[in-house]
């Protein structure tokens, strides 16, 4: 892939899903990016992001874009409140609704506008809806 494609993109890791002792289908087993996981596609990659966001409701971290985010992007890293403004403005979706993560229509239009944030370029919508299909046959 293109050296010009943002680090997400290039690492197949749309959602920039640091590194951590949490394994996810599809994930590299030996990634070279030293911070980032890395897939072995895009489907793969967007899977993580719908589980990651799932994982965070059914342990008591957040239901809503406000403390999802809050916790996915925190402010000793990112402008949190614009992040959430962002996500709010691409999903019509309130900052403090609660989120069903099981809604193909509430969590397919999230993912595509949280990889728009993090990439700067709009989601691959049938990548994304992928991902999801293989996040719901995986439960």
């Amino acid at each position: 892939m293109s050296s010009r494609l943002s680090r997400g993109l290039r690492n197949l890791n749309p959602g920039n899903i640091r590194r951590s002792k949490t394994r996810y289908k599809g994930e590299k087993s030996h990634s070279t990016d030293p911070a980032f996981k890395q897939f072995e596609s895009l489907e793969w990659g967007y899977r993580a992001v719908f589980m990651l966001l799932h994982t965070y409701r059914v342990r008591g971290y957040g239901d809503t874009i406000a403390t999802m985010i809050a916790r996915y992007a925190p402010p000793s890293e990112n402008d949190t409140q614009a992040y959430i403004n962002r996500l709010v403005r691409a999903t019509d979706i309130a900052a403090d609704a609660p989120l069903d993560t099981l809604s193909g229509e509430q969590m397919i239009p999230l993912v595509c506008a949280i990889s728009a944030v993090e990439n700067g370029v709009a989601a691959d919508r049938e990548a994304v809806t992928r991902g999801w299909e293989l996040f719901i046959s995986s439960l």
